[in-house]
């Protein structure tokens, strides 16, 4: 089997193309370290993780000095067992975010050289269960639009193809994220998916509360309405709304799904490939959820998450932020409001290599072997 032999490392800091803002933060960039790696056969396959503009040089750092390293000699087919051993190289720092994005920057890596050399798309490596899978967009309903901004986007949206849209919750008070989600609804009709988004900005009671609020609408989810290490809180919300609660872009481990999953603290699955540190175990999550007969609609990274979600048959929503477009030579591919993975070998990303080399953060590139 060929063994890994060179590695290289670099960041490249994304700016968002419109204003992002929700209830806690506003994405102002997105800090995105890379992986190439190569074998002894001079195949080579690239991974990439992201944080919402803080933490990058951190994720560096720990590939610089303790994941890269350890990764000169090994079998590049055994990605299961480098995720585990890496893992476990990592203990003293697992369960946690700056972890499993490093480690995702590397699965990923891995999956796309390990695709590229069996002549496989990811979506066909990893399963092959869809064809396409449905898109809704989020990128027109940040917080601080009014409801007449949110009702044009919205529009638009749906006569771009799209079959929902997200729409960001958290206003300071309930009636202000009502008259918001009205105005949508009102004008989409009920045929239009709503979801919501409180990005964690509620106490248990308040999401209580705003979500008896929010049931006449009829909408698709309500989004992290607590911060993700409240487990009780989710069970006793979900006991308490007909809404369905969607949870995962902050986990960050496997065993967590399984406790809200075991524990019916939600309905919705958004396993974030990049947090919980990448293809190997974002798989292993969408395959508990399918378990408990539970739909999978991954967070952010749609140019990846649309070959995975066609992996997986309880797939059933691809959230769409366009971010990758000028680090690539063709965008994700959609039709009449569904998004369809690329047929090429390997991960699905047409990375463009002159503009890597070009918006690569000055210091940031790492090599080794």
């Amino acid at each position: 089997m060929a063994k890994i032999t060179r590695i290289e490392a670099w960041m490249i800091d994304l700016k968002p193309k419109v204003k992002r803002t929700d209830a806690i933060q506003s994405f102002v960039s997105q800090e995105t370290p890379m992986v190439r790696i190569t074998d002894s056969d001079g195949a080579s396959g690239i991974g990439y993780t992201y944080t919402i503009g803080t933490g990058g040089p951190s994720i560096m750092k720990l590939l610089e000095h303790t994941l890269l390293p350890a990764l000169i000699g090994r079998d590049a087919g055994e990605v299961e067992r480098i995720w585990r051993d890496l893992l476990f190289l990592t203990h003293a720092t697992t369960v946690g975010a700056i972890t499993s994005l490093a480690l995702a920057a590397i699965d990923t890596a891995l999956w796309d050289l390990r695709c590229r050399k069996a002549g496989l798309p990811l979506h066909v490596m990893a399963g092959g269960a869809q064809e396409s899978v449905p898109l809704y967009t989020t990128e027109g309903g940040w917080l601080h639009l009014s409801p007449e901004e949110l009702v044009d986007d919205a529009l638009k949206a749906r006569a771009d193809g799209f079959r929902g849209a997200k729409i960001k919750i958290g206003r300071p008070h309930v009636r202000e994220d009502v008259a918001r989600l009205a105005a949508v609804r009102a004008a989409l009709g009920d045929g239009f998916e709503i979801m919501t988004d409180a990005n964690q900005a509620f106490q248990v009671d308040e999401a209580i509360r705003r979500a008896r609020h929010y049931e006449p609408l009829d909408i698709a989810w309500f989004e992290e309405p607590l911060t993700a290490d409240d487990l009780s809180g989710h069970q006793r919300l979900c006991a308490s709304t007909s809404i369905p609660v969607a949870v995962g872009e902050s986990l960050y481990s496997p065993l967590h799904f399984r406790e809200y999953l075991q524990r019916n603290a939600c309905s919705v699955v958004q396993v974030d490939v990049a947090r919980i540190g990448g293809i190997t175990p974002w798989l292993k999550v969408a395959h508990l959820a399918e378990a408990f007969n539970m739909p999978v609609c991954p967070h952010f990274l749609m140019e990846l998450h649309v070959a995975l979600c066609c992996a997986a048959p309880n797939a059933r929503w691809v959230e769409y932020i366009p971010q990758l477009d000028t680090l690539t030579t063709a965008p994700m591919a959609r039709r009449d409001g569904r998004a369809f993975p690329s047929p090429e070998p390997g991960i699905g990303i047409a990375w463009d290599a002159e503009m890597l080399e070009k918006q690569t953060v000055p210091g940031s590139s790492l090599a080794f072997g």
